[in-house]
């Protein structure tokens, strides 16, 4: 089980409030999106709850530990892959263990049996030069799990592909995170991707940024591609248009 509270968060630059006296949760299992204008402290948040800065107030506890300024604890995927030119993708994925202090070995040895699971199969002895978009960010999703195996942290990490790329592998994360048990906070400025994707939405808007609403989306998963074009969709769409 694994859930994250994120409670009163308050972070400033050179006295000027990026987000303030921000609360959200991610249940055990959810898919959570933040959303909201490009600028408006989503990252920064991330940065925070992921524990590389401190905020100015408030906590972040997982399964109730205090966990505020501890790295390391939650897995943080960027929006670029940045998977390294030089490793092959099996000794990309095995990095956070190696950083760890495993032995590479033992590393290679515990990731193999994921590469089936992740539809990466085949790709352990190529380069991420050798792969397509969507399978290097299948690559570095894997990695971001082996970081930590309870909650993901994903900053836009699709925005770069194309459309249908993009279709396919929301549909393929939806059913990873069923297959592994994983808890996945998500920034994204996209309102369609949100809709599909997400349990919840927390609306986050202003400058400093605040939550300013919360909708759930009680579409059922697995969520099959004609929801996109549903009418449900379309009034998630209209409602989220006018809170922001």
């Amino acid at each position: 089980m694994a859930e994250l509270t994120v409670s009163n968060v308050t972070k400033s630059f050179d006295g000027v409030e990026i987000i303030k006296d921000v609360s959200i949760h991610l249940r055990d299992g959810e898919l959570v999106s933040l959303l909201g204008a490009s600028g408006g402290g989503k990252t920064t948040l991330f940065n925070v709850i992921s524990g590389l800065q401190l905020p100015d107030q408030g906590k972040i506890l997982m399964d109730g530990e205090d966990i505020t300024g501890k790295p390391g604890k939650i897995s943080y995927m960027l929006q670029k892959d940045l998977l390294l030119p030089y490793r092959t993708i099996e000794d990309n994925v095995a990095l956070p263990l190696l950083i760890k202090g495993e032995k590479k070995k033992a590393a290679r040895e515990k990731v193999r049996p994921y590469f089936e699971e992740f539809g990466l199969e085949g790709t352990q002895k190529k380069y991420p030069g050798q792969l397509s978009g969507g399978m290097r960010q299948r690559a570095a999703l894997l990695r971001t799990y082996m970081f930590s195996e309870k909650i993901a942290l994903l900053d836009e990490p699709f925005s770069a592909l194309d459309t249908l790329t993009k279709s396919a592998i929301h549909q393929w994360y939806l059913g990873i995170m069923e297959q592994i048990h994983l808890s996945t906070l998500f920034v994204t400025h996209d309102i369609d991707e949100a809709v599909f994707l997400s349990d919840r939405i927390y609306l986050l808007t202003g400058k400093p940024g605040r939550i300013t609403d919360e909708i759930v989306v009680r579409e059922e998963r697995p969520r099959r591609e004609e929801f996109r074009v549903s009418g449900a969709f379309l009034e998630y769409k209209k409602e989220i248009l006018k809170k922001l």
